[in-house]
């Protein structure tokens, strides 16, 4: 499982099979302390409830395409998970 911050939605123009009821967000990806982690990506909200500054985990390749109803559908990135909350060892910064 990967962290993420929804920074923002995307709407595509085509929409591959399985997956016209499932919502583009673009996702930032995050590092084990919160902190911004390489370039934003584009994931499927498997969740289909997440929205712009919610904390995400999501998954990427096969186990992506493999998380989403109907499953083995065309994505790369999906999210699976809202965070309600982050704990992180003492000295350690949250999100």
């Amino acid at each position: 499982m990967l962290l993420g911050r929804v920074i923002g939605v995307v709407v595509p123009c085509a929409v591959a099979d399985g997956l016209a009821a499932t919502p583009m967000l673009l996702l930032q990806p995050l590092d084990r302390r919160g902190a911004p982690k390489g370039r934003p990506l584009v994931a499927a909200d498997g969740t289909r409830m997440a929205g712009p500054g919610e904390l995400v985990y999501y998954e990427g390749g096969r186990e992506a395409a493999l998380a989403l109803d109907p499953s083995f559908v065309p994505v790369d990135h999906a999210i699976v998970g809202i965070v309600d909350g982050l704990h992180l060892a003492e000295g350690e910064a949250a999100p």
